[in-house]
């Protein structure tokens, strides 16, 4: 049963158009994944279907259900902020805006109740009991009585820990924010969810934890997600939302790139094929219209005003086929070089502070051309090994080497390397980092997807997956041959992934990197370490191999 019909939906945005006559049904049951490039407009459409942004033109239909209700819609942002001064638990318990009405509505009524003078006028009591009966008969069709247990259900569904629950809003990561807000929206149970970017910050038990959540959720779910792994294991459909057009695929990720990359094969074989008649018919219309010219014979004419019409009728009826237009990539090649045999080397390394220790007694060898994932719970200690690693942390015991001929090349997962030039420009970085002439630098950042305006712009306007591509292209300008990655995909959309993973695999040099991105893992390295009570443990192949290897015990 379809609950929501998208119409021809357009979107602008400060005068540009986003996109236009999008049309598309969501079913009660649906999980659907919306993908596409950075900026095409994605977000744009979560908020139109919850109603936080006005149309520019179409419609967005909610379809009554059993009974004539209206059905429900709970969005949950990519950047959100909980109220300060809470705990989680109670960030996650404030009720939802109609069930907080009533709820005021039931303590002004109860107020009322507590006033000697009511019990005077019983004709004004009987009014108030039957505005509390009738209260009451509402709190409880939404759900009020049953809330609490709901977001407690909902935070035991999502993972989240009985002693995190504590925790003040402000010493929360990233990630427990975003559970607390999903726990929050899912006790109301809305018809559909939309979900922008739910998995961001999350660490892998986190991530398989939401996905459970997904796949058991009562209603629809429409989840933006740059988690091709998580996108594989819930969803029944994929939406890609590119070029201002929305094709709807059946399916999970994998089968959604392979039937894309079947169309658009097809679809470049009939424009070809297209094409070579279209200029065959052109051909045959001069030719007839010279031949009319020398012999003035009105056949030839009305034979080239025949084949003209041909193509006049192709156009009017839409059966002209489009040439495949594929979004622009990011143009990543870091080369890399040999250097040292042996690039990174722990001998019996204990990390730490004060009493909590992250690493105790771990010996590492890394050698080149060898590329290496570290995982682990968030707090495990895996970026702190990074910084022991560049020599920012000295470890408690042992020693951290970096091989004698090898340069590093290091990339942040919160774009620390960006931090002191955050009101400059990417021009200026770059002019910094590389002393070239502003047209080549310009061109240099166009690589990376940068247009002349964002390259004059500060770097703090930039969006996180545009300081992301930035960190990206000055990790080329270092020319390393070791690349320390802290989670490289955390911002980057689904094409840039792919680019980035191709770069990898010709990288000439040693990979070091953390990630929570499993599509990601498996592609790229050769080995995993994962990082949990104070230890490496070694595990063969990619994150899948690690996942079989531990439900083999």
């Amino acid at each position: 049963m379809i609950i929501i019909h998208l119409e021809k939906v357009t979107a602008n945005h400060a005068g540009r158009e986003i996109f236009r006559d999008l049309s598309m049904d969501i079913d009660e049951r649906a999980r659907i994944g919306l993908v596409g490039p950075n900026g095409s407009g994605k977000s744009t459409l979560l908020r139109l279907i919850a109603g936080e942004l006005a149309l520019a033109g179409g419609s967005v239909t909610r379809i009554p259900g059993p009974g004539g209700r209206a059905r429900s819609v709970g969005y949950l942002p990519q950047d959100l902020a909980l109220p300060p001064g809470l705990t989680l638990l109670e960030a996650a318990l404030v009720p939802p805006p109609d069930l907080a009405e009533i709820e005021a509505a039931l303590g002004t009524v109860e107020a009322q109740l507590a006033d000697p003078a009511l019990a005077a006028d019983l004709g004004r009591m009987g009014r108030v009991l039957e505005r509390q009966a009738a209260l009451l008969d509402e709190y409880d069709r939404l759900g009020g009585p049953r809330h609490a247990g709901r977001v407690r259900a909902a935070l035991s569904a999502l993972g989240v820990e009985p002693q995190a629950t504590g925790l003040a809003v402000e010493h929360l990561s990233g990630g427990q924010k975003k559970l607390a807000a999903l726990a929050r929206l899912a006790a109301a149970q809305p018809d559909l969810l939309l979900l922008d970017e739910p998995d961001n910050h999350l660490d892998l038990d986190a991530r398989r934890a939401l996905e459970a959540f997904i796949r058991a959720y009562p209603g629809a779910v429409l989840i933006v997600s740059h988690d091709r792994y998580l996108l594989d294991e819930v969803v029944t459909h994929i939406a890609e939302l590119e070029a201002g057009r929305l094709a709807v695929y059946p399916g999970s990720y994998s089968r959604y790139a392979a039937e894309r990359d079947l169309r658009r094969m097809r679809q470049q074989q009939l424009y070809t094929s297209q094409q070579k008649e279209i200029t065959r018919i052109e051909a045959a219309i001069k030719r007839f219209e010279h031949w009319a010219h020398i012999t003035e014979d009105p056949r030839h004419i009305r034979q080239a005003r025949h084949r003209r019409r041909m193509l006049e009728r192709m156009e009017e009826s839409g059966d002209l086929v489009e040439a495949v237009r594929d979004a622009r990539r990011m143009d990543l090649q870091i080369g890399g070089w040999r250097g040292s045999t042996e690039v990174v080397r722990l001998e019996h390394v204990t990390l730490g502070f004060d009493d909590d220790l992250l690493l105790l007694d771990q010996s590492l060898l890394i050698r080149h051309g060898e590329r290496v994932g570290l995982i682990g719970p968030n707090g495990a200690g895996k970026s702190v090994l990074f910084r022991a690693l560049r020599g920012e942390v000295e470890p408690l015991e042992g020693r951290a080497v970096i091989g004698p001929s090898v340069t590093v090349g290091y990339y942040a997962q919160e774009h620390q390397t960006l931090a002191g030039w955050l009101q400059r420009t990417p021009l200026e970085l770059l002019r910094a980092s590389w002393p070239r002439s502003e047209g080549d630098c310009i061109a240099f950042l166009v690589k990376f997807l940068f247009n002349y305006e964002q390259a004059g712009q500060p770097i703090h306007t930039l969006s996180g997956g545009e300081r992301s591509r930035l960190q990206l292209a000055l990790l080329v300008l270092q020319n390393p041959n070791l690349l320390l990655l802290d989670e490289p995909t955390n911002n980057l959309d689904i094409p840039s992934a792919e680019v980035l993973e191709a770069a990898l695999e010709d990288f000439e040099g040693a990979v070091f990197v953390i990630s929570h991105d499993r599509y990601f893992l498996d592609r790229v390295v050769d080995r995993v370490l994962v990082m949990e009570d104070g230890a490496l443990l070694p595990f063969e192949g990619g994150y899948s191999d690690v996942l079989e290897r531990k439900q083999q015990g």
